[in-house]
């Protein structure tokens, strides 16, 4: 039996009464208080979570560019230093084998974040890719921490930590999906202006040696912004809420990128890159969504599908499966995400929630369902 795996961070949320789940092989904080109240946090004024279970990758070398061009979806080299880019990394059968966040730190220099549970796969697929290319890739994981904050006061809480110091690009000019250098106590951190709550946010990039003074210092400088320490039932509906795809849900090694709405994400015009064929061939994705597309789906009432509950015509017909659903805790009615068959996927036949044998009457909705106000 494989032993859990813990954050950095496991003697702060042990300390705040933390509740744990199993994630990926890691026990992480699924909540503190209650889902609500940290939900509601995070919409109104801001909630730190603990993502350091993410896996971090770094490609250096002459090469990195062309090399991240073949190796992801996207076109990499087109990215500015100083910005950061969504990918997927494909399977030869056109499979995600996990969506990443790539930053490029310098010309020659990136950093890949991926899913925890992908860790492994996604360091076997990049290494396998690099061939001759003058490159590097290093799985620098255990190396780091990571602490995202996010919500409308997040950016005053984060410029407002003391200790932070030296940062490269002033607070009122930080774009969102780019990234700034600073130091925390004298040691690099990386400030990302990136997150997955459908918030303003940062994803905070230290020494896991330096993770439970940052994680204090932040939470002293919200204390009387309205912050709180948030964990993943509350990082869930918030990304629901925002029509962000999860990994083992909308995304799998059997979901093609056009499936889940991500067809624009490649680019496939580049010469080449794995899965190219595949997807130029029209792959359609494996198993139980084959062909089927992703879509939004709202309901009146308080019963919200979950993941692996049918949708179903009127007539009981199941054409499509919940992927992700909840009861809004923002909008107050429940929302889902889930894959139907192509010809359901536009305004035609009632769509039904089949909630526990109960039909629900369900309206397509283009996502996200929430959208923050800038």
């Amino acid at each position: 039996m494989t032993e859990p795996r813990y954050t950095p961070l496991r003697a702060r949320h042990e300390a705040l009464g933390a509740s744990f789940t199993d994630f990926g092989g890691w026990q992480m904080p699924v909540r503190y208080t209650s889902d609500l109240a940290e939900h509601h946090a995070v919409r109104e004024a801001a909630g730190v979570f603990d993502i350091s279970h993410m896996a971090e990758f770094t490609v250096r070398g002459a090469a990195a560019a062309e090399y991240l061009d073949y190796a992801l979806a996207g076109r990499l080299s087109a990215m500015s230093v100083g910005k950061a880019k969504y990918s997927l990394l494909l399977a030869d059968d056109g499979g995600i084998i996990d969506d990443v966040i790539v930053y490029r730190l310098a010309d020659d220099d990136f950093l890949i974040i991926s899913n925890a549970g992908n860790r492994d796969a996604v360091a076997e697929a990049l290494a396998a890719r690099v061939g001759q290319s003058d490159v590097a890739v290093q799985d620098v994981s255990d190396e780091y921490a990571l602490i995202a904050v996010q919500g409308p006061k997040a950016v005053a809480i984060v410029a407002a930590v003391e200790g932070i110091d030296e940062v490269s690009v002033p607070w009122d000019e930080q774009k969102y999906y780019a990234w700034a250098s600073a130091v925390y106590r004298g040691k690099p951190l990386l400030l990302a202006r990136t997150g997955y709550t459908g918030e303003d946010g940062f994803e905070l990039l230290v020494a896991a040696a330096d993770a439970e003074a940052l994680w204090d210092a932040v939470i002293a400088a919200g204390a009387d912004r309205g912050l709180v320490p948030a964990g993943l039932a509350a990082r869930d509906t918030l990304r629901l809420e925002a029509g962000m795809p999860l990994y083992g849900n909308e995304l799998s090694r059997e979901t093609v990128p056009a499936q889940a709405g991500l067809g624009r994400v490649v680019v496939a015009d580049k010469e080449r890159f794995v899965g190219k064929e595949a997807l130029a061939g029209g792959a359609a994705g494996a198993g139980a969504q084959a062909g089927r597309t992703l879509i939004g789906l709202t309901a009146e009432g308080r019963r919200a599908g979950r993941s692996g509950y049918p949708v179903v015509l009127e007539d009981g017909t199941a054409v499509g499966q919940i992927t992700s659903g909840a009861l809004s805790p923002t909008l107050g009615h429940p929302i889902a995400m889930a894959f139907v068959d192509p010809e359901y996927a536009e305004k035609g036949a009632d769509l039904f929630l089949d909630v526990r044998g109960t039909k629900i009457p369900a309206t397509r909705t283009a996502l996200p369902f929430y959208r923050r106000k800038k």
